[in-house]
């Protein structure tokens, strides 16, 4: 999202020159100069740093000054992955095995080991994908892809004849797919047409008359699908839906082969009905540098799959919640998201939320509950009763009575997953939670209540296999929080499902909730912020700098960053260090690839994705060329490499916070040792439907996993000194298509139950250092104007009190005009501390609204005053 962007206001700023001085667009490098220069995966806008400030990444962690800034031509030394590398790409091994997962399996794996010839097939082969695309893709050192990892470990793969032709197939697809992109070129509108393809994703084609086997003894398919920032999903067939001809040689190599697995190397989910003849399914997702070796271990028995699923997996006709329109979604499916929508409305899912297989098997027996406060304390025991090691998650789920209100028919409470478990072994779990923290929203009432009546906790190993283990008697209502509606209304009412199933309770312990040990909290409104001395003793135009990200103060100027490919800086105060930001969220996203002139320090990516600039007619070329750095002949390249840990959906798949926290460890570590403050993750938006094209970057359909993910993370993250996270996108970011111009219609239930709950859990528990509002509008308002949702929600409810930024804004992109443009006024008013990334004509628009009234002094001070105690933070 940010790196979209900054390209966008380098455009904006240059269009001008570069249209009105020809002669500079003849003598500035062609786009096919410049693409080859780095074969890195993501593209990064240029950057300049002072030469004093740079420092080898390696001395940080022992790593000899030569390894840290080779030649282009010593070829050797780059290859060669320093200490720091091998050790955050093993520590990350020990537990990839725990976000993958068995949707099916009849025993054939893991394979024998005189079994190393193997038939491999599908797109995910050779095309294998670790992440997704934008802002959440990291460039790492190298990638191996899944035919190389088999190879690495003896296989002999007896499809090169099917790989081959595959690739010509492919490649013949794509070059027509660009054509056709670039014979639609809008010459009228062409850079509002380039940036409305900025992800540029082929669907998967058919081919016909592919090689294909049609018996053997051991066959692996792999369905690769990529998606990204800025486009969204679609139910077609190559991307929601198998295409026929992947379709047909699945059923093919299932029917004929001794042993056959299907691996999903996907971010979210892909229809799989009609695959009943395939028996071993697996859900391999995009799991950073060693996904391909993973995939491997996992075939041979060097790991197991231990995770569950985190949204729910099922045909595409199942799912209810609609992507709506290019202006508006109106989320008329309320709190019955996800899981709590089919297990109200007994949808008969192929693959429900919190399901997944191992190799082994095991069973859980309930053994004690009790409730100390509204503290409610659940026991139960896991045995390995089969014959591979593994690890097993319990679930608890609460069942509330309806009343006043409609209610899901259960919604996760808690989890815990097992140490790993040999055969026979047994473990006991404690799963725990407040009743206070799992309240109802009344709308009518203004607050968070705990209603009259039985409330049943549910145990199991996903939200389809529970038993009931107690039923939780409140005798009358509680109010645990009272609040004010801040939304509005949607215009419509939320639907209401309610299941038909019937519990047995015969037997189950009965407890009764202490409805004092719950304090009723009342939100004040009338909190002031606070205004530093400092701030007050400066001149009015240094207070709103503090507001507008780093910039330069010629509008048509670069601002010079410190670091290589970082996504901005905040406003450098005085003599002190300034803020630094870099992307996420699966990793430390900076330019792998840079080099150094009398000006600083540039990456030598482009400003786009090289995906992008191949739509761009050959007549136009000229016109883009300013996005690409000139590199002058003989110039040495220096290198950043960082780690690539896996997409948040498979993080959240393993159901372990201590992997989650060890993600954020890696990611601190190496923030450090890049001079990162600011890492722009965790990202952590509800499933709400399949389609949302930066699904992969989320953790869930559920407001506690994803909440629990992104507070581990970020503990991880901020244990070191320096380091922040910020918390993304600040709330109901579902739809990428139209994304600076969509508005989320929704109730104020739930805005407050889905939306809201996640970052409160994340808030709560980890105390992230800023969080990023969404380009989204809620109810025809845009979040970031949203006084309601920033001050009101975050500030007041939640007592925030660090950095609120907006995501990279950018004026009149949005595809529609229903709704108004951004306006910097009532953005810093809602209590945002800054507008990103920053630029001069930003800062005039806040000077402009302050000189007119529209802005008080006070307003700019206390954003100012934020922004300046995270500076002076990180100078300790």
């Amino acid at each position: 999202m940010r790196i979209f962007n900054i390209f966008l206001i380098g455009i904006i700023l240059n269009i001008y020159l570069v249209l009105s001085n020809p002669a500079e667009k003849a003598e500035t490098s062609d786009i096919s100069e410049a693409e080859n220069l780095s074969d890195g995966e993501n593209e990064e806008v240029n950057v300049n740093v002072d030469d004093n400030d740079i420092e080898n990444v390696e001395e940080d962690s022992g790593v000899d000054d030569d390894e840290a800034e080779e030649e282009v031509e010593n070829e050797t030394n780059e290859n060669e992955m320093s200490e720091y590398e091998i050790e955050h790409i093993n520590m990350l091994d020990e537990y990839l095995g725990e976000s993958t997962i068995l949707l099916r399996r009849n025993g054939d794996f893991p394979l024998a080991e005189n079994e190393r010839k193997i038939y491999l097939y599908g797109n995910g082969i050779r095309k294998t994908i670790k992440g997704g695309t934008g802002s959440g893709d990291i460039n790492i050192r190298k990638f191996d892809n899944i035919e190389t990892a088999f190879k690495n470990e003896g296989f002999e793969i007896l499809t090169n004849d099917y790989l081959d032709a595959y690739d010509v197939c492919y490649q013949k697809a794509y070059d027509a797919y660009i054509n056709k992109l670039k014979s639609e070129f809008d010459y009228d509108n062409p850079f509002a047409y380039l940036f409305a393809h900025f992800s540029v994703i082929l669907n998967e084609p058919e081919c016909d008359n592919l090689p294909v086997e049609k018996e053997g003894d051991v066959a692996i398919f792999v369905v690769s699908r990529i998606s990204g920032e800025g486009v969204d999903r679609v139910n077609d067939k190559g991307d929601a839906l198998l295409t026929d001809t992947e379709r047909n040689t699945i059923l093919t190599l299932a029917k004929g082969f001794k042993k056959f697995m299907l691996v999903l190397n996907t971010g979210g989910p892909v229809d799989l009905s009609g695959l009943d003849d395939v028996k071993n399914i697996l859900v391999l997702s995009q799991l950073g540098t060693n996904t391909s070796k993973t995939l491997v271990d996992l075939v041979i028995g060097e790991k197991y799959p231990s995770g569950k699923l985190a949204t729910s997996w099922t045909r595409n006709e199942d799912y209810f919640a609609s992507m709506g329109n290019l202006t508006d979604i109106n989320y008329v499916e309320g709190v019955y998201v996800g899981y709590r929508y089919f297990d109200s409305a007994d949808v008969d899912v192929m693959f429900p939320f919190g399901f997944g297989l191992g190799y082994t098997d095991f069973k859980f027996n309930f053994k004690k509950v009790k409730i100390i406060g509204d503290r409610v304390s659940v026991d139960a025991s896991v045995k390995n009763i089969g014959k591979f090691n593994g690890k097993e998650v319990l679930e608890l789920y609460l069942s509330k009575p309806q009343t006043e209100l409609d209610e899901p028919y259960q919604q996760l409470v808690s989890f815990a997953k097992t140490d790993e478990l040999a055969p026979n072994g047994e473990e006991t779990l404690r799963l725990e939670f407040n009743m206070s923290d799992f309240p109802s929203y009344d709308s009518k009432t203004q607050s968070y209540i705990i209603d009259k009546g039985s409330y049943i906790v549910r145990l199991g190993n996903s939200s389809r296999n529970t038993v009931p283990v107690a039923v939780i008697e409140v005798p009358s209502r509680v109010i645990v929080k009272k609040v004010e509606n801040q939304i509005g209304n949607p215009g419509f009412e939320d639907k209401v499902f309610h299941s038909k199933k019937k519990d047995s309770l015969k037997g189950v312990k009965k407890l009764k909730l202490n409805v004092k040990s719950i304090k009723t909290e009342t939100v004040d409104y009338n909190k002031k912020f606070e205004v530093s001395d400092v701030i007050k003793g400066l001149t009015t135009e240094e207070k709103i700098k503090f507001v507008v990200g780093a910039h330069a103060d010629d509008p048509n100027g670069s601002y010079v960053t410190t670091v290589a490919g970082v996504a901005g800086e905040l406003y450098k105060f005085g003599d002190l260090k300034p803020v630094v930001l870099s992307d996420g969220p699966a990793g430390v996203n900076i330019a792998r690839d840079y080099f150094i002139d009398e000006a600083g320090v540039h990456s030598t990516k482009g400003s786009l994705p090289e995906s992008a600039l191949e739509i761009v007619p050959e007549d136009l070329k000229a016109m883009f060329s300013f996005l690409f750095p000139k590199i002058p002949e003989g110039t040495k390249l220096h290198h950043q490499f960082t780690t690539a840990i896996p997409i948040g959906t498979a993080l959240a798949q393993s159901w372990n916070i201590e992997f989650a926290e060890l993600c954020g460890d890696i990611v601190g570590t190496e923030m450090n040792m890049f001079h990162i403050n600011l890492w722009l993750a965790p990202a952590l938006n509800i499933h709400r439907s399949i389609l949302n094209g930066r699904n992969f970057e989320y953790y869930s359909e559920d407001p506690l996993i994803s909440g629990m993910m992104a507070a581990h993370i970020t503990k991880g993250v901020q244990q070191h000194k320096n380091t922040y996270v910020t918390l993304k996108h600040y709330t109901a970011n579902n739809k990428e298509n139209n994304r600076f111009g969509v508005s989320s219609n929704m109730s104020e239930r739930a805005f407050r139950e889905i939306y809201l709950r996640g970052f409160e859990i994340a808030i709560k528990k980890s105390n992230p250092g800023a969080i990023m509002s969404s380009f989204n509008l809620i109810n025809g308002v845009h979040v970031s104007h949203h006084y309601g949702v920033i001050a009101n929600v975050l500030r007041k409810e939640n007592n925030f009190d660090n950095v609120i930024m907006t995501d990279w804004t950018v004026q009149n992109m949005a595809l529609s005009d229903k709704y108004p443009d951004y306006d910097l006024c009532e953005i810093i008013k809602s209590s945002h501390d800054v507008v990103m990334p920053g630029s001069k004509n930003f800062y005039d628009q806040v000077t402009e609204a302050y000189k007119n009234n529209k802005l008080t002094i006070e307003e700019i001070e206390q954003s100012a005053t934020r922004i300046y105690k995270l500076i002076k933070k990180i100078q300790e």
